[in-house]
């Protein structure tokens, strides 16, 4: 599932090649994609240009110069990534969302298991204020995080998916950030220090800023990360057991179902 850094990888990727192109036309494959309808869509964007972007977690908000503020809201399901091309290639593969610029250019939305989802909306805090979506991983600020923390009575690992507590924290973010500030998932939050709790500010900006900086390639990350730990990582490990131990303390990495969630951590430095 594309995850903050995925989508901030998104983001820089729309900005450089899709802006200020007076959108020609909207090919939509699947009508169920779109949370606004189609009419309304091409009435709202044809004729005008995509201007500027902002993300906030995992969505993606494309600001456009068409009048009532319009903006496109964009989310990518599981699945979902952009691919600007031009028209005189094969559409891609599962590109079921097109916009077609009149310069010859397109953006396509790929949608392989149709999760994905692209509609308008005219005001990103009300948006987000409806949706109950907090600050973004990379924006908020350690007094925030402990206010929302300190306001839950449950389990730490399910309290950082919240996307109402920090937006942007999937399942692997927040078992990598739990390693890197040496917290167990199953910690209450009214049992955490302070200073645990800024360990897990500190590790949130550490873990997204790894991330894109890498471009979500996760093999490349680096070896004292938990990521290599996960079945469906492509280790950098030359030894295909050394994975399984934690990369600081050499203890085996433990696995079990956390918040419905599986959960992967050290027992020996992050205990209970």
């Amino acid at each position: 599932m594309p995850e903050l850094p995925e989508v901030e990888i998104y983001r820089r990727y729309l900005e450089t090649s899709s802006l200020h192109q007076p959108i020609e036309a909207i090919e939509v494959e699947d009508f169920k994609l779109l949370t606004t309808d189609l009419s309304t869509l091409q009435e709202a964007l044809i004729g005008h240009s995509f201007t500027g972007t902002s993300r906030v977690g995992k969505n993606l908000f494309v600001l456009t110069n068409a009048p009532g503020k319009v903006i496109v809201h964009m989310h990518f399901g599981m699945t979902g990534d952009l691919e600007y091309y031009h028209s005189s290639i094969t559409r891609p593969k599962y590109a079921r969302i097109v916009f077609h610029f009149r310069n010859g250019f397109n953006l396509g939305f790929i949608c392989p298991r149709k999760f994905e989802r692209i509609g308008l909306i005219h005001d990103i805090d009300t948006y987000l204020a409806q949706k109950k979506i907090g600050k973004d991983g990379l924006e908020i600020r350690l007094s925030e995080l402990t206010a929302r923390i300190r306001r839950k009575k449950a389990l730490i690992k399910p309290v950082l998916m919240d996307q109402s507590t920090v937006a942007g924290l999937g399942n692997w973010i927040v078992d990598e950030v739990l390693f890197q500030a040496r917290v167990h998932p199953e910690k209450r939050t009214e049992s955490l220090t302070d200073a645990e709790i800024e360990a897990l500010h500190d590790a949130i900006r550490l873990v997204l800023t790894t991330a894109i900086r890498h471009e979500a390639t996760y093999r490349d990350f680096p070896i004292g990360f938990l990521i290599h730990v996960r079945e469906w990582d492509d280790s950098p490990y030359d030894d295909v057991e050394a994975h399984k131990f934690c990369p600081r303390c050499g203890t085996r990495i433990e696995k079990k179902e956390v918040g419905g969630r599986t959960t992967y951590f050290c027992p020996k430095d992050q205990t209970l």
